[in-house]
């Protein structure tokens, strides 16, 4: 199959993207892996010990930083749709975690406890189109905030991708009106272009 230009011109940058050789040479799953490392030296989110959820996981390249970060004291439960290798201090439920039975293993896995922390590097398939994107990832940012409303801790903390359009200020509305403080961030790793950033927010008022 011939590929298209704007397929060409992706993998012209993926090539030469400076975090993508970085992740190659550190050993990271995905160039994302540097955004959860920036994010955690700001904010300050991961200890040793913690019990931390990372939905929409795959490959791994968050989940292989907080494994890390959490220790051998700790534990980290990803899932995804996708299939996902071992890695050190993670746990893996392949699924859908927003269907019933997906939920029951995490609520299982917890064992009656919750997540000190959540984290949702959930991205749409997207289209190009602004609009649409937004609306896309805002729909998977209510269903990543309704698992944090089941499964989160009190004063616990919860960091997602968001695709910045329509919907967006009204989610960052929502999402004050459950955590203590929430911020906007642009790490390094996430292209310029691109209208994406993410979300911290701190203190879930349970």
């Amino acid at each position: 199959m011939a590929r298209t230009k704007s397929s060409a011109d992706w993998l012209s940058r993926h090539v030469s993207d400076p975090f993508v050789k970085q992740a190659q040479k550190d050993g990271y799953r995905a160039r994302s892996a540097y955004k959860l490392i920036e994010l955690n030296e700001k904010d300050r989110l991961i200890r040793p010990g913690m019990r931390i959820l990372d939905l929409g996981s795959a490959p791994g390249g968050w989940s292989q930083v907080a494994g890390k970060l959490v220790g051998a004291r700790g534990r980290v439960l990803a899932t995804d749709i996708l299939p996902m290798d071992a890695l050190l201090n993670v746990d893996f439920i392949q699924g859908d975690f927003t269907e019933d039975a997906v939920m029951q293993q995490m609520l299982d896995w917890l064992g009656g406890a919750k997540f000190d922390l959540i984290l949702s590097d959930i991205a749409p398939n997207t289209t190009g189109i602004g609009s649409v994107d937004a609306a896309k990832s805002i729909y998977l940012l209510e269903l990543a905030l309704d698992a944090a409303r089941k499964t989160l801790k009190s004063h616990a903390d919860f960091v997602a991708k968001m695709f910045q359009g329509s919907g967006s200020d009204q989610f960052l509305k929502e999402l004050r009106t459950h955590f203590e403080k929430v911020a906007v961030r642009k790490p390094t790793a996430s292209r310029k272009e691109s209208r994406e950033v993410y979300v911290v927010a701190r203190g879930f008022k349970g």
